[in-house]
């Protein structure tokens, strides 16, 4: 029978005099439409798809044609994404850009940034760019030790960033004088599609007109309010003219390459492949000498990189529009210089009560736990990002 992953072993694989090499999870998928049916890779500038040739297995005798279905960024956002939504479940700390006064923002932006969507996490310019009543916070004390932590120091990360620790970052935001602290990701996560059936495919369409109006009117409008626009020959200052089928009206077919899409590939197997290196997660410690802790450290975060997987891709899952995909097939390894042993990861219920454990052993462990359990801690944006939104978003009803 195989065994289920539990803490201890976790802890043990954690610690320094360890020779365990980490976990690799790989992953099976299906369209939610079915086998062959087409899947949407993410598109890149030009309309591109991100193609590579890759080894399926060392018996091979020629690589394989592949395209990149979801990258590992793009992955670790979505791992992320989850922790945020498990946050009062599980006590996650966070941290909250409140934007609430910014009412005048279109409708599709937020009204509040969470840490867990910051792009460089502990690194990222909204932290550097926020205030407290206390004033800048990077000027507070909680600021400059979460601005200057590192990985060998890492207190103030697991206690507000873990997901930092899991997932890398770089403090290049804060002058050339200033910390500069790198660290790689332990936690490497991608979904590939094999054999793709066709590289270059387009959608092509017409976009539909119930009045069919005429697409070669002239429209003269304001390009940050298109609502205000009026039929006409000549633009005004700080107007535009364009054909009124640039403003969404007439039929209008998509023929040029630069108007049409890249559509779906059919893929003879897709795959998700998912590795936690401990090696670069012994990379971390509290710096206090003291091995129990930094294993309890390690330990927690690693669970949190376990949980976030169960529940973003242990069952069906959608990356965009066109790309469904459900999981057939699964297989956990535990790597280790002992030998390679095939474990379960239990469910998302058993992940979870993982990162409960794995906090408790850490608050054991007197590792430094200031934002768990505890409601978001909230910043505002300082005057000068308050003005870069007013600039990018001005108030248009002024």
């Amino acid at each position: 029978m195989t065994p289920r992953l539990e803490l201890d072993r976790i802890l043990r694989g954690c610690a320094d005099d360890s020779f365990d090499d980490g976990l690799l999870i790989e992953t099976e998928l299906v369209p939610v439409a079915g086998v062959g049916a087409t899947v949407k890779p993410a598109v890149y500038d030009g309309g591109r798809y991100q193609r590579d040739r890759r080894w399926a297995s060392p018996e091979d005798a020629v690589p394989q044609d592949v395209i990149v279905i979801d990258n590992v960024p793009s992955q670790a956002n979505r791992l992320e994404e989850q922790l945020r939504r498990e946050r009062e479940r599980c006590g996650l700390p966070e941290l909250v850009l409140d934007l609430s006064l910014m009412a005048w923002m279109p409708a599709h932006l937020p009204r509040e940034l969470s840490s867990y969507h910051w792009p460089h996490r502990n690194a990222d310019a909204y932290l550097r760019d926020s205030e407290t009543d206390e004033g800048r916070f990077d000027k507070t004390e909680l600021g400059r030790e979460i601005l200057g932590a590192t990985p060998w120091a890492a207190g103030p990360l697991v206690a507000w960033f873990p997901q930092s620790l899991l997932f890398g970052f770089w403090q290049s935001h804060l002058g050339k004088k200033r910390q500069q602290t790198k660290h790689a990701r332990s936690w490497v996560s991608e979904i590939v599609g094999w054999q793709p059936a066709a590289h270059d495919t387009k959608a092509l369409g017409l976009k539909g007109d119930p009045l069919n109006l005429s697409v070669e009117e002239s429209a003269i409008f304001d390009p940050n309010d298109q609502a205000g626009w009026r039929l006409g020959d000549k633009a005004g200052k700080g107007e535009e003219k364009k054909k009124l089928s640039e403003l969404g009206h007439g039929q209008v077919p998509f023929m040029r390459d630069d108007e049409t899409a890249p559509a779906g590939v059919s893929f003879r197997k897709i795959t998700q492949r998912t590795s936690l290196s401990f090696a670069q997660l012994r990379r971390v410690s509290l710096g206090n000498a003291v091995p129990q802790a930094d294993a309890a450290t390690r330990a927690l975060v690693a669970v949190l990189g376990l949980h976030a997987h169960a529940m973003a891709f242990g069952r069906g899952f959608a990356l965009r529009s066109g790309a469904e995909l459900r999981p057939e097939r699964v297989s956990v390894t535990w790597l280790s210089a002992d030998g390679d042993v095939s474990v379960e990861l239990g469910g998302a219920q058993h992940t979870r009560d993982l990162v409960k454990t794995a906090k408790a052993a850490a608050h054991d462990a007197s590792v430094p736990l200031d934002g768990w359990d505890r409601e978001p801690l909230v910043l505002r944006a300082n005057e000068s990002l308050r003005n870069a939104v007013t600039s990018t978003w001005p108030n248009l009803d002024e």
